[in-house]
């Protein structure tokens, strides 16, 4: 097949923790042709949809781990498959790219499904299974969160279309900083926030688990460093071995249907002391992690499906 991943320049990437360079590695074992571009250089002409192509080449050796040959205009509409892969933020440029897309899919089979990309951001589908999630609010109104923190004392605020942790704030009970952070956040977002009720085992850590097609396939925990609230492994978390319990498989079980319906091959969902908090769509990490401490080999779990789809 010939696969173009639309991603983050591929120099940027740290090669030992990336999802989307394992995808590519397996790909490339399998003997499918790999296309690489970044999103700005994306376009639609007359209707349809182009991208400057690199035709890329990896290697699991740090520090020159890709080639990339000759950029080439190409009509995506020639792709087999479109990896949707960049990493948010998920603002209006990331969602322009789900409009040109839409346009090629399903023919070309644009993983995960763009409209379901757009239509279905992380912070807000999650709210879909209220029951399974914190107490969660959605607002930028101030008296709104204050009342929310008055009401359970510790919350978690952060921006409701940010990633990797950034901007995460955890205020505990009569903390005096949050008129001051909402006032900040006011004049950094355009958007609304989001805020949920602080989980007390939180530091023990936060189950990554990935889906492939609606069913759990491997699981990470992913435990803050010392100092921090957050778990995200590229601002110090540490992943560790672990297994499903029945409620994590619960929520699966519960969560896979809608998930298949709406096209989402490669799921990534964040289960902090039985809790669901977030359903990572746009560019979901985490396989390597597994793979590392003895789980399945997810980048061929993924293949496989998609070679299947394909036939």
């Amino acid at each position: 097949m010939k696969i173009a991943v639309q991603m983050d320049h591929i120099s940027t990437i740290q090669i030992s923790g990336d999802t989307t360079f394992a995808l590519c590695l397996e790909a490339q074992k399998r003997g499918h042709k790999l296309f690489h571009y970044t999103p700005d250089r994306l376009f639609m002409r007359d209707g349809k949809v182009f991208a400057r192509l690199d035709p890329l080449k990896v290697r699991d050796k740090k520090g020159d781990h890709y080639t990339l040959e000759q950029p080439t205009r190409t009509n995506l509409a020639e792709m087999d498959i479109v990896l949707l892969r960049q990493d948010p933020p998920f603002d209006m440029d990331y969602i322009t790219t789900t409009y040109m897309l839409e346009r090629i899919h399903p023919k070309t089979l644009v993983v995960n499904d763009p409209v379901s990309v757009r239509n279905n951001p992380e912070k807000i589908f999650v709210t879909e299974f209220s029951d399974l999630m914190p107490e969660t609010l959605i607002t930028k109104d101030p008296l709104e969160v204050i009342a929310f923190h008055r009401e359970f004392g510790d919350i978690i605020l952060k921006p409701l279309y940010g990633n990797g942790g950034a901007g995460v704030f955890h205020l505990s009970d009569g903390d005096h900083n949050l008129r001051s952070l909402l006032e900040m956040f006011g004049q950094i977002f355009r958007e609304p926030f989001i805020v949920q009720r602080y989980l007390k085992n939180a530091r023990a850590g936060d189950k990554r688990i990935i889906l492939i097609d609606g069913e759990s396939v491997g699981v990470i925990n992913r435990v803050p460093a010392e100092g921090d609230i957050r778990s995200n492994m590229h601002v110090g978390g540490r992943a560790e071995r672990t297994k499903l319990i029945r409620r994590e498989r619960e929520i699966c079980s519960r969560i896979g249907p809608s998930l298949k319906k709406r096209g989402f091959i490669l799921v990534g969902i964040d289960v902090i002391d039985g809790y669901l908090t977030e359903i990572n769509v746009t560019s979901p990490t985490g396989i390597q992690e597994i793979k590392y401490f003895g789980g399945v080999d997810i980048a061929a779990l993924f293949w496989d499906t998609i070679e299947a789809r394909k036939q």
